[in-house]
């Protein structure tokens, strides 16, 4: 029995495939977190602190 072969042009072909992204968005690097700070709010009162001496 003869199989029938459609040309790859006559095929259907979905282009919005909806799958998981190839890339994420926003890396880990992108992020306070990936650059070693904790976004915890203000430092103010740390900065007072660890002021130099010579500033008073």
């Amino acid at each position: 029995m003869p199989v029938s072969v459609q040309p790859d042009e006559d095929r259907p072909v979905d282009l919005f495939e909806e799958g998981p992204p190839v890339l994420p968005d926003q890396t880990s690097d992108d992020t306070d977190v990936g650059w070693g700070e904790w976004g915890g709010g203000s430092d103010d009162a740390r900065f007072l602190e660890d002021r130099p001496p010579h500033w008073g």
